[in-house]
């Protein structure tokens, strides 16, 4: 009897260990991964760097500080970003509608090209350039930080207009 009691204990001994490596795993998992959905995306007023009407939500990182961000941008239809550029690269994915960017120091409806919904583009750091919307359209941007953008006419910038 008492060497079955050992075995039985052993045993329970093996799967309490095993549930608390498991758990460490899952933790660390926790830890070392992000999964988001779209429903548990936490939406804000976008930046003072951004014409209002704009949401954001980070989904990793901080556009703040040195390293890797993403983000997300609702933009409203007939939503304008003036000419400006970035100190770092820009990836941008389209989510939803059609993202409409162009290059150069003047606003040129004419030469923005649209990327719609799963379209990507990246502007390169200090490449001048603006973007528009004719309808609501979410874009996710990721790079690396501190993140920033530099108006081409400092009067365009909507920080400037307080």
């Amino acid at each position: 009897m008492k060497a079955i009691q050992k075995i039985a204990a052993l045993i329970l001994l093996g799967i309490i260990s095993f549930t608390v490596q498991v758990q460490a795993q899952m933790t660390h998992m926790a830890a070392d991964h992000i999964m988001v959905t779209p429903d548990n995306i936490k939406w804000v007023d976008g930046p003072p760097s951004l014409p209002a009407g704009a949401k954001m939500a980070v989904i990793e990182g901080s556009p703040a500080a040195a390293g890797l961000f993403t983000m997300r941008l609702k933009l409203p239809a007939n939503y304008t970003v003036m000419p400006h550029s970035h100190p770092a690269d820009e990836h941008v994915t389209v989510i939803s509608g059609t993202f409409f960017m162009g290059l150069g120091e003047t606003l040129d409806r004419s030469l923005g090209k649209g990327i719609p919904k799963g379209g990507f583009a990246v502007m390169m750091t200090g490449t001048r350039h603006y973007a528009f919307t004719k309808k609501e359209s979410i874009i996710q941007i990721h790079g690396m930080g501190p993140w920033g953008i530099t108006y081409v006419n400092a009067a365009d910038d909507p920080r400037n207009k307080k």
